[in-house]
């Protein structure tokens, strides 16, 4: 059995994350790991009061919001059930598909980014990935994709924010590029020739 790794996926929305993080999987399942993929917000009690933040059906003030999301990740990593480092003890490669860049990027729009990070350095200090995957597509492909295959539109969905966000994200990953193991690929490609290029950059941390 392959040595585990902590593998994060993150774009913006509509940037073809999922599909990528299950061909991943796929890809290190046939090279011998034993893979378990996870998400963020979760499916856990938590991650569920988010989800139906972003689908209206509840509010909450950004700041809230950021703040759950922080508790979240908390009970995402450390969970006895599925926790990502419960799995990672069993021998699990773990494929998570948003982590800690996300908040930065998301909330940094709404509420002081570096309060964000902050906010999330219990979790950066107990689980860095061994990489960061970034799909990058423009905003106004992005909110296509959503509006071609989704029945409704989440809370951050818009063009006007989506583009924000993305600009959030290349300010954290130049703000912590020094400590964190980024990758960028380009999301304008064919699912295959994104996949391509996700395992090149896994390959070498995966033998």
């Amino acid at each position: 059995m392959k040595q585990q790794l902590f593998i994060a996926f993150e774009g913006i929305d509509g940037s073809g994350k999922s599909t990528q993080v299950k061909l991943l999987a796929e890809k290190l399942r046939q090279e011998g790991h034993k893979v378990y993929s996870t998400f963020e917000p979760t499916d856990n009690p938590i991650g569920s009061l988010i989800r139906n933040i972003f689908k209206g059906r509840m509010t909450a003030d950004h700041k809230t919001i950021a703040a759950l999301n922080v508790a979240d990740r908390l009970d995402h990593l450390y969970n006895d059930v599925n926790g990502i480092i419960k799995k990672l003890e069993e021998g699990y490669t773990v494929i998570t598909d948003r982590y800690y860049f996300s908040s930065y990027a998301y909330h940094g729009v709404h509420v002081d980014i570096d309060w964000v990070i902050a906010a999330n350095a219990m979790s950066a200090a107990a689980l860095k990935p061994a990489i960061h995957i970034f799909i990058d597509v423009p905003p106004a492909l992005s909110m296509e994709r959503l509006n071609s295959t989704r029945g409704t539109i989440d809370l951050y969905e818009t063009l006007d924010n989506l583009e924000q966000v993305r600009a959030k994200f290349m300010e954290a990953f130049e703000k912590l590029k020094a400590t964190e193991n980024i990758v960028f690929i380009d999301g304008n490609q064919t699912i295959a020739a994104i996949a391509k290029d996700v395992w090149e950059n896994v390959s070498d941390i995966a033998k």
